[in-house]
């Protein structure tokens, strides 16, 4: 089920779901990102991954505006620890085009740890990617 996540003005931001049938979880994030909208989001998110059990995220940033490199050293230290110790292993990183936002997707990149992640520009190849290396993953193969 698609859950649409909202600031405190009741701005759309995410809508992240578990998609079954492809086991992996989904987020959508749209527009600019502020600290808090980050971090409400991302443990939204890090709730789908734990209930799923899903070792796969895809994370769609073609509709982000602007930088949001301030939370990118709470997404490094806080997120992704508790991330992986949910199961997350493969991080799909679809980039926005926004110049500003594709440097924050860089600087996350170089900081996360514990799950192979990797960027891409077109969401197709990171459905794919996903879908290989989801086989890898004893309890996931062939779901």
């Amino acid at each position: 089920m698609k859950q649409e996540v909202r600031n405190s003005l009741g701005k759309l931001f995410l809508t992240t779901q578990y998609e079954l049938a492809h086991h992996w979880v989904y987020n959508n994030w749209i527009g600019y990102q502020s600290f808090d909208s980050i971090v409400q989001g991302a443990n939204v998110c890090l709730g789908l991954i734990a209930a799923s059990g899903s070792a796969c995220l895809l994370n769609d940033n073609r509709e982000v505006l602007g930088p949001w490199n301030h939370a990118v050293e709470w997404i490094a230290s806080d997120w992704t620890p508790r991330a992986v110790a949910n199961g997350l292993q493969y991080f799909a990183h679809v980039v926005s085009d926004d110049s500003l936002a594709k440097v924050s997707s860089e600087e996350m990149h170089q900081k996360v740890e514990g799950f192979e992640m990797r960027m891409f520009s077109d969401i197709e190849e990171a459905k794919s990617w996903l879908n290989a290396k989801k086989k890898l993953v004893p309890s996931q193969a062939g779901k």
